[in-house]
């Protein structure tokens, strides 16, 4: 069960986080306070996998308290709480270390999403050093398990093809070149250590396509994927985005999207999606993120699926 630590001057928002948490079954309160060197003392001793903290408090703002629990040696997951909207200090925020944020005044339906998206990353953190550890331990590689099975062969690609389809990509031109990406990783034992860089990723694929390529071919080629690529993941993010703005407690929105992108830019879009006639700038995303979390993804059903 994950532990959670609340940092909150007012009272009554503490009370609906814990009440929240708990009759929805998230997890354990195990810290509740106002804030100051004794929330830093509770969270250092009761060690939360995941603290939410409120941005501005008297005294000690939320910033600080995170910057000296990091020093301090706390490694868990950190939750921002305001009803602030300052990009800059939204931004201050996510690079001290903030993973999600949630807007005051307080929405149940928010919190309790936010959280499981929390607890998902959590999973496949745990998942990924899983994977590592097994992978580190195995003195036969997949590629070799692949083709003596074609069963497992089939079941990776169908596997990846699920995921396309969860978030919307089966049918998109870049989709066969994420397929293809997935099989070179697994044929070549790739971990997430040594995962290859993108524009060598990218000339695999080419090469897979044509062995016969020549050089300008292959620069062109390298170029179309890396385009085909990025087009579909910045689909995924918009169809990802459109589901949150319908239902924000969807299980695809809520397992996928703050897996697969930075959960800041998946607001930004949203935030895009719903006010059509203005631009928001700042919607970024990262491929080779988009990538590795498929790929482990993957590994992860495979293994549990021996």
């Amino acid at each position: 069960m994950v532990g959670f630590g609340i940092i909150d001057d007012d009272p009554v928002c503490r009370r609906m986080l814990e009440s929240i948490i708990e009759e929805n079954n998230l997890g354990k309160i195990l810290t509740s306070s106002p804030g100051g060197d004794d929330a830093m003392e509770d969270i250092m001793e009761t060690n939360p996998q995941v603290v939410l903290i409120d941005l501005l408090m008297p005294g000690m703002d939320g910033i600080t308290i995170i910057m000296e629990l990091q020093k301090a040696g706390y490694g868990g997951n950190f939750i921002m709480i305001s009803q602030i909207d300052n990009k800059e200090m939204v931004a201050e925020a996510y690079k001290n270390g903030i993973e999600f944020f949630i807007h005051k005044p307080i929405n149940r339906a928010e919190v309790t999403a936010v959280i499981e998206n929390v607890k998902a990353k959590l999973k496949l953190n745990q998942s990924l050093y899983t994977i590592k550890k097994s992978l580190s331990q195995l003195e036969i590689t997949p590629a070799s398990v692949l083709k003596e099975t074609d069963p497992l062969t089939d079941s990776s690609d169908r596997i990846v093809q699920h995921i396309l389809m969860s978030i919307g990509l089966i049918g998109e031109r870049g989709s066969n070149d994420i397929l293809t990406a997935m099989e070179i990783l697994i044929d070549k034992n790739y971990s997430i250590n040594n995962f290859p860089p993108l524009k060598e990723l990218y000339e695999k694929i080419a090469i897979h396509y044509n062995r016969f390529i020549d050089e300008e071919e292959l620069k062109r080629e390298i170029r179309a994927i890396e385009q085909r690529i990025r087009r579909s993941v910045m689909l995924a993010l918009t169809n990802l985005a459109s589901i949150g703005l319908t239902d924000y407690t969807n299980p695809k929105f809520e397992h996928y999207a703050s897996l697969l992108f930075d959960f800041q830019d998946v607001r930004l879009k949203m935030n895009e999606l719903k006010n059509e006639d203005s631009k928001v700038s700042g919607v970024k995303i990262n491929v080779k993120k988009f990538l590795q979390v498929i790929y482990v993804e993957t590994l992860d059903k495979l293994h549990a699926g021996e």
